[in-house]
């Protein structure tokens, strides 16, 4: 199993910590992975992207010019990355703030509305969770138990509090494409 990804959208969004938690989770299921960020000066509002390569052999290179599955949070990262999804591949898009549909008929497309979710929660910074529990529901993986222990090791102990929201808002966008 080799599963190749871009998540792309805007500094803030949480994209990056998407492919991190994506990729220790898969370190921890004993899987072999790359997480390679790209991103602007900026600290936010500025784009961001990552290559997240989730594989049992060895990768020979992190570097994706084309993947199985992209991640579009915003409309530049559409407009930039839904021509370098693999045919037959998955197409993420954050139907709260893209309000144009995927041009692409040989992919499966998910619209997953991530900033009304994080909204119905009471807290936008919940929305890339939203994102990466659809994503889950969809290509399966990893298991949600190891992306929430990835989760709290990387926010740590003081901010164990939030895993039950962060809980919440990955069930939220799995159950958005469940439909």
């Amino acid at each position: 199993m080799v599963l190749t990804n871009i998540f792309a959208g805007f500094g803030g969004q949480g994209v990056l910590l998407i492919g991190k938690l994506v990729a220790y989770a898969g370190m921890d299921e004993g899987r072999n992975v790359s997480w390679l960020p790209s991103y602007g000066p900026e600290m936010r509002g500025g784009t961001a992207n990552c290559s997240v390569v989730v594989s049992d052999d060895p990768i020979a290179s992190p570097v994706l010019s084309m993947a199985d599955c992209v991640i579009a949070m915003n409309t530049p990262s559409l407009d930039k990355f839904e021509a370098n999804v693999l045919p037959g591949g998955k197409l993420f898009i954050n139907s709260s703030i893209i309000d144009k549909k995927a041009t692409r008929t040989d992919i499966d497309v998910y619209y997953v509305p991530c900033n009304d979710i994080a909204d119905q929660l009471g807290n936008p910074k919940v929305l890339n969770m939203a994102m990466l529990g659809a994503y889950l529901e969809a290509t399966k993986v990893v298991g949600v138990e190891s992306v929430l222990q990835a989760l709290l090791h990387s926010l740590g102990e003081k901010k164990a509090h939030l895993i039950p929201l962060n809980r919440q808002a990955i069930e939220m966008g799995a159950e958005s494409i469940r439909k």
